[in-house]
């Protein structure tokens, strides 16, 4: 099953008029625009990372599935995949927009290294794959116990250079996002040594493994369920990092569903910000929890939202992929992420 065929119905009626009206908007700022911009809600007056005089804004689109943002700050330049397009977009902060690499092997998460490498999640080859400085493509892993990877879909660089990545096989179910196949492997979260090549199963028993983000002092790994589309779960995990292992599973957030969050990122404060879709089109956009599970903040798009992260030259600015577009709001704190 794809999981663009899960939410029929009303549902997907929804998605297609939200679709419908955000062909017809333009870039820039959203029409309506008020300040302060009253798409970003505040619930919890923990949420204080509201800039009154900040809107949200449409910064690119034309896309068929953008996913897997990130921002490289010594360029000044955003990347994400248009998975069905088979290429990886970059945008740069004059506003040019522009293909980065086409024939991506329908990449879906991207995120950088310590040493400031691009990190790619192909759906296609059912690999990880590390952009060196010359432009080289380097395999990271492809393959576990012998048997090929689902197609891995997220990953996260740990302060050791570790790799931690999702494995759910959505590369697979379909030719839409990369080819039909069978999957030879449960669907796990992996930990990779760069340094030796070795990978270990973290987790599994996940239903889908998603997104996933560190806490800031990187004790804790959250991470995202889209079972739902496979008839399970639709939640965000938490886990308790002890070096090379995972402990301590537990239900982090949920009350997504019929939705489902795929992204995730978090800040300075250790908030987790996560995309939300696939239901109630006003759910459409980024919910922001406190470091306790509860929700505090949404912000509201016109789209279906599919990942985001934090960018810009003070790492201020959220950059969310959603749908057929990109859009970005600056917020009164920074991302978590580094570099």
């Amino acid at each position: 099953m794809n999981r663009r065929d899960v939410l029929a119905g009303a549902a997907a009626l929804a998605a297609t008029t939200v679709a419908a009206r955000a062909d017809r908007l333009p870039l820039g700022d959203l029409p309506g625009t008020r300040y302060p911009d009253p798409r970003v809600e505040v619930l919890d007056k923990r949420f204080r990372y509201k800039v009154g005089n900040a809107a949200i804004e449409r910064i690119a689109t034309g896309f068929r599935w953008a996913e897997g943002p990130v921002y490289f700050r010594d360029g000044g330049y955003l990347l994400w995949s248009d998975i069905p397009n088979n290429r990886i977009m970059r945008w740069l902060e004059n506003g040019h927009v522009s293909v980065f690499r086409a024939n991506s092997n329908y990449s879906n998460g991207n995120t950088r290294d310590r040493q400031g490498r691009l990190l790619t999640c192909e759906h296609d080859t059912r690999r990880v794959t590390r952009t060196e400085p010359d432009g080289k493509i380097t395999v990271l892993i492809d393959k576990f116990d012998g048997k090929p990877l689902n197609a891995p879909n997220d990953v996260v660089v740990a302060s050791d250079n570790a790799i931690w990545f999702t494995d759910p096989g959505y590369g697979i179910d379909g030719y839409y996002e990369g080819h039909k196949d069978k999957a030879e492997l449960p669907t796990r979260v992996y930990r990779l040594d760069p340094a030796t090549g070795q990978a270990k199963v973290v987790a599994e028993g996940i239903d889908r493994p998603n997104g996933l983000a560190f806490s800031p002092d990187e004790k804790t790994l959250y991470v995202a369920d889209t079972g739902l589309t496979h008839g399970g779960r639709s939640n965000i995990r938490a886990f308790t990092v002890e070096g090379d292992r995972l402990t301590g599973d537990r239900v982090f957030a949920e009350n997504f569903a019929p939705g489902f969050t795929d992204g995730l990122r978090t800040d300075v404060d250790g908030n987790v910000w996560c995309s939300m879709g696939w239901a109630d089109p006003k759910e459409d956009g980024v919910r922001c929890y406190a470091p306790s599970g509860d929700l505090i903040g949404k912000i509201h798009l016109p789209e279906t939202c599919a990942n985001l992260c934090f960018g810009g030259p003070k790492r201020n600015r959220l950059f969310m992929t959603a749908s057929t577009s990109v859009y970005a709001v600056y917020v009164e704190t920074q991302g978590a992420l580094v570099p």
